[in-house]
């Protein structure tokens, strides 16, 4: 894991956290908007595995299904959750009149514990898996001297 997806990851973990303190507060529509940018942050942090940066939201919404769920590495239930969550942002930010609702700001903070857990594990073990591959190559030969 690199410096920027620990950032990342970080950065999501805090947003998480302030989600949760306006939730407790009654402010749903801004809990939702910070529960997708966690989510966002955590998108942005594996989507860094595979060296890729967008600068949409849309488009990195896109690549984490295109590149992790459509190959079958993550579970399909955490890109609908992603987009539920982009969805769900948009109605809190732009939508004057559409309430967001305690269940559904709880609901929504649930699934980006579970998608920031589960991206976190992710890159920990690609992590973990690059470096054991880099330690057990083999250690080039010297021929002996005569």
């Amino acid at each position: 894991m690199n410096q920027t997806q620990e950032t990342l990851l970080r950065k999501a973990e805090e947003t998480i956290r302030a989600a949760a303190w306006l939730i407790s507060g009654g402010f749903h529509a801004h809990a939702v908007s910070r529960v997708y940018y966690a989510m966002f942050y955590a998108a942005q942090a594996l989507l860094l595995e595979r060296g890729l940066t967008f600068s949409k939201h849309a488009s990195t919404v896109a690549a984490f299904g295109q590149y992790f769920v459509k190959t079958g590495l993550l579970n399909a239930q955490l890109h609908q959750n992603l987009k539920r969550a982009f969805d769900k942002r948009l109605v809190g930010d732009y939508d004057i009149g559409v309430a967001v609702t305690a269940a559904e700001a709880t609901t929504l903070l649930q699934q980006a514990e579970e998608f920031v857990e589960t991206i976190a594990c992710f890159i920990e073990q690609a992590s973990q898996s690059t470096a054991s591959s880099v330690s057990h190559q083999a250690a080039p030969t010297i021929p002996p001297t005569a």
